[in-house]
């Protein structure tokens, strides 16, 4: 999209009103005392200074817009009543074009409906002071069709930038589905290469075998049966040392069970190694007989808890089998912050 600089359209606002000015002063013969027009002159310059500052909001204050109005009225009074309506006057109605130019700023500046006021209030004017019949030769009308293209131009330039940030919101929301989208593709087909590498060479054995393995090789299957559902459960919760100790303690016959909700989605490099490998540390130096690693909700100084559990006495088995309840050997809390230390109790 082209876009004309703010101070270039100032600018030229400027020398359009400062010609009016100009050309009052050319025709300050004409009026019988040349006071007034000095005086319509002097607010009228006040009134487009203030219009066309700078660092002025987009959106014209609404005490600025009815003081452009009041002097409006104004210009009119102050310049007409030493005017003669019957004789031809040239530039000595600059007032009227200086009225719409006025206005016009007012209308861009987003107070349309005070721009209509003052051009209606020039028309009012001009129609009791010259008649009906001389709005075309003081250039009333000229001046009232500037203000209604104004008008016009300031609505339609409002609906053109609310459809413009409509369709780029929409266009970010549209690249953010597609990255979400990328990104679950990428992670099903890592997930497809992780099972691939992990089954493959037990599935071609059993294919080799004809489905005659050994019981040895039965609990290998359990195991990586165990250690897929791990890459669809654990997803961030892995890395190469957690599965390490995930299938050492498997092996061992702990039962090990790992949950990625999402909760650690938000941690990268670094700070996600080191919770990793405090977990997988964890893993390691427990004898639990159920391992359970989980992650924490977003918001929590915790990234993973962990817990782990061993199965109690078999002696008390005459008690009932209520009472044999689980004993805690270990509760871990990894921080997301890699600067803190994790907090354990066995």
């Amino acid at each position: 999209m082209i876009t004309v600089p703010r101070g270039l359209v100032l600018a030229l606002g400027a020398l359009f009103s400062a010609y009016h000015v100009v050309l009052g002063v050319y025709a300050l013969s004409v009026p019988a005392t040349p006071l007034p027009a000095l005086v319509a002159m002097g607010l009228y310059s006040v009134a487009t200074i203030l219009s066309l500052w700078p660092t002025s909001p987009t959106r014209m204050p609404v005490w600025l817009a009815y003081f452009n109005v009041a002097v409006s009225a104004a210009l009119p009074l102050l310049v007409g009543s030493q005017l003669d309506p019957t004789v031809r006057l040239g530039y000595a109605t600059w007032y009227v074009a200086a009225v719409g130019t006025l206005m016009i700023i007012t209308a861009t500046r987003k107070r349309q409906a005070l721009a209509w006021v003052g051009a209606g209030i020039l028309v009012v004017h001009s129609s009791v002071w010259a008649g009906p019949g001389a709005l075309a030769d003081m250039g009333v009308i000229g001046s009232v069709v500037w203000v209604a293209t104004a008008v016009m131009l300031s609505r339609g330039l409002a609906k053109a930038g609310r459809d413009a940030r409509q369709y780029a919101l929409a266009e970010r929301e549209a690249t953010e589905w597609q990255a979400a989208q990328d990104a679950h593709l990428y992670e099903r087909r890592v997930r497809l290469a992780q099972t691939n590498r992990l089954a493959a060479p037990m599935l071609h054995r059993i294919a080799d075998s004809g489905g005659d393995l050994s019981e040895r090789q039965r609990q290998e299957c359990r195991y990586l049966e165990a250690a897929i559902r791990d890459e669809i459960r654990g997803r961030k919760l892995l890395n190469d040392a957690v599965r390490y100790q995930v299938m050492a303690a498997r092996r061992r016959g702990a039962i090990v069970t790992l949950l990625d909700e999402g909760g650690i989605d938000d941690l990268e490099g670094h700070d996600l190694d080191v919770v990793l490998n405090r977990l997988a540390s964890a893993i390691g130096r427990t004898t639990a007989d159920k391992i359970i690693a989980r992650t924490v909700a977003d918001g929590s100084d915790i990234a993973v808890t962990v817990v782990g559990l061993t199965s109690a006495d078999t002696s008390v088995s005459a008690l009932g089998a209520d009472a044999l309840d689980d004993e805690v050997d270990l509760w871990l809390e990894i921080p997301r912050n890699s600067h803190s230390g994790a907090r354990a109790s066995r």
